[in-house]
């Protein structure tokens, strides 16, 4: 998942970026023979704060006068083939960031460090249980989970006032809602912005209805699209779409719903993670215009708990090859524990949600911050196994089972087909 966070909690647009603190490098590891040891960390463009960065590796150095902390910044673009290729050298870099949906992949490859026997050194224990999942295959841990995000509902203050609407705690809610802008505003503006293919708030729906998008099969794996329940959440997902004249054969990203789409204007909500609603108030306000914006959890069925969300986000591992194995965990251990991931959440002010529950960041009210939170206990995974990464690549067949049930086909028989499709890929080794 490609992806920056910026905070989109009280400051609009701070972005959060640590550019300054090394540079996207073909380099891996340490190899110097001599002298002080290198311990070469990869991380994402946008994933940490420069001042958090700087203050773990001051406090890691410290303990070790003759080790120094190589930052290197990497773009999402491109990185899987980077880090594949990197971590089948002699000198990979010895910690690295991955998504979340990435990691068990790699860990199938042999790419990665075992790091199960180190659970209680680097603090497993207490660790979000919705985010560790992530960091095992086979019941083997091959990462530290580091930071998740999730997606909420973000909406035209103006727009709700006008319809004379109030955030919903329900989907039945939502919908009335919904039917109340669609009806005060006489097509002026779209209840909600929604395009056909926003996969990961699909599965959301599918997953509140008790479906999943697949499920272990004996020794393998099989897509159950087609499963009645999982039809419910595209049935669900096919009601809210009907309330948007977003295309139905394309992604939030295509165009990027906060900076091409909403800035425009006419959009009452939409559905997006910290990222983009920072950057739509950004647009918004480069245009010399006034982002008014409020959020809350995506509705779930019923008001006693909000609807599931996915749990995107990134860990952070250690490469087999490393020549710095222990100093790598030491490191690891620093970066991913308690302590450091409650500076990590004040630095990004709630824009990710840290790895320690503990930990989390005190969102001020009204924030995207806090209605992202409120769904923290809700958030789930994508399957975890090695043959994820072959369904999401293009053309995905969970978007093309979207459109073809949006454009009218009959759903069973769209899933029976998507389906047919995710088990062939799933089972790829």
């Amino acid at each position: 998942m490609k992806r920056k966070l910026i905070a989109a909690i009280g400051v609009a647009g701070m972005m959060v970026s640590v550019a300054a603190c090394g540079s996207d490098s073909k380099s891996g590891g340490d190899t110097k023979t001599d002298g002080p040891k290198t311990v070469t960390v990869w991380v994402m463009d946008g994933s940490a704060p420069e001042p958090w960065i700087q203050a773990v590796n001051k406090e890691f150095e410290a303990k070790h006068k003759d080790v120094k902390v190589d930052v290197k910044i990497q773009k999402w673009d491109g990185i899987q083939e980077k880090v594949t290729t990197a971590l089948s050298e002699d000198t990979p870099p010895d910690v690295i960031e991955l998504g979340n949906t990435q990691t068990a992949g790699y860990a199938a490859t042999g790419g990665l460090a075992e790091l199960t026997e180190d659970k209680a050194k680097l603090g497993a224990d207490g660790w979000n249980k919705g985010m560790l999942p992530s960091a095992e295959l086979d019941g083997k841990l091959y990462a530290a989970p580091w930071w998740a995000a999730n997606r909420v509902v973000v909406y035209d203050k103006k727009a709700f006032k006008d319809a004379g609407v109030t955030p919903p705690k329900t989907r039945d809610e939502w919908i009335a809602g919904l039917e109340k802008i669609k009806s005060t505003s006489k097509g002026k503006t779209q209840p909600l912005y929604l395009p056909g293919q926003s996969w990961y708030v699909l599965a959301g729906f599918i997953w509140d209805e008790g479906g999943d998008l697949a499920v272990k099969d004996g020794d393998n794996w099989k897509g159950t699209l087609a499963d009645p329940k999982s039809i419910e959440g595209m049935n669900f997902y096919k009601k809210l779409q009907s309330y948007s004249t977003a295309p139905k054969d394309k992604d939030e990203a295509t165009p990027q719903q906060s900076t091409d789409v909403v800035p425009k204007g006419g959009i009452a909500s939409w559905i997006g993670l910290g990222w983009e609603a920072g950057g739509a108030i950004k647009a918004i306000e480069d245009a010399k215009g006034k982002a008014d914006f409020g959020y809350f959890p995506i509705p779930g069925k019923t008001a006693d708990k909000p609807g599931s969300v996915f749990f995107g986000g990134s860990n952070l591992a250690i490469a087999e090859r490393s020549k710095n194995k222990d100093l790598a965990k030491e490191w690891l251990a620093l970066a991913a524990g308690k302590d450091q991931m409650a500076k990590y959440a004040q630095a990004t002010e709630g824009a990710a949600l840290p790895n320690h529950d503990s930990a989390a960041f005190k969102a001020p009210a009204g924030t995207f911050a806090e209605a992202m939170g409120q769904a923290a206990s809700v958030g789930k995974l994508t399957p975890i196994t090695e043959g994820w990464a072959n369904v999401e690549t293009n053309p995905n067949p969970i978007k093309e089972y979207m459109t073809k049930v949006l454009k009218g086909q009959d759903p069973k028989a769209a899933a029976e087909a998507a389906d047919k499709e995710i088990t062939e890929r799933i089972n790829k080794k």
